[in-house]
């Protein structure tokens, strides 16, 4: 993981979106293991109070879960509740930002989802 000391984005919030990723993807599965906040602070090079916060994070929306002296897993339900997430936050505004463009270059709703289809078109040619 490459942390982006540039972005607006809090360095304990691109740690949790890096697990959340990570899970999504399957390198982290179900009820196993995390790095501990020490862990991810040598990795990254970090304060481990950082490390702590993103953990938290995920902990605080049950996509971690603490088994006491043993560390932090993967919930059973964590792959959903980050796809949920992501869908009502980040992909909503992402779509937001496309059509508020759109508009303003007055493209047409059939034209906006001909783009969105060729891109997806596209992202297959890449698989």
């Amino acid at each position: 993981m490459i942390l982006n000391s540039d972005s607006m984005k809090p360095i304990y919030v691109q740690i949790a979106e890096w697990l959340e990723t990570e899970i999504l993807s399957g390198s982290i599965k179900k009820d196993e293991k995390v790095h501990s906040q020490y862990q991810l602070a040598e990795m990254l090079n970090i304060n481990p109070a950082t490390a702590a916060k993103g953990l938290n994070i995920l902990a605080d929306e049950n996509i971690l879960y603490k088994k006491r002296g043993l560390g932090m897993f993967v919930s059973e339900d964590a792959k959903k509740i980050i796809s949920a997430k992501r869908r009502n936050q980040t992909l909503k505004s992402l779509v937001l930002e496309l059509v508020r463009e759109a508009e303003h270059l007055q493209v047409t709703e059939e034209e906006l989802v001909a783009m969105i289809k060729e891109a997806k078109r596209d992202l297959k040619g890449d698989s």
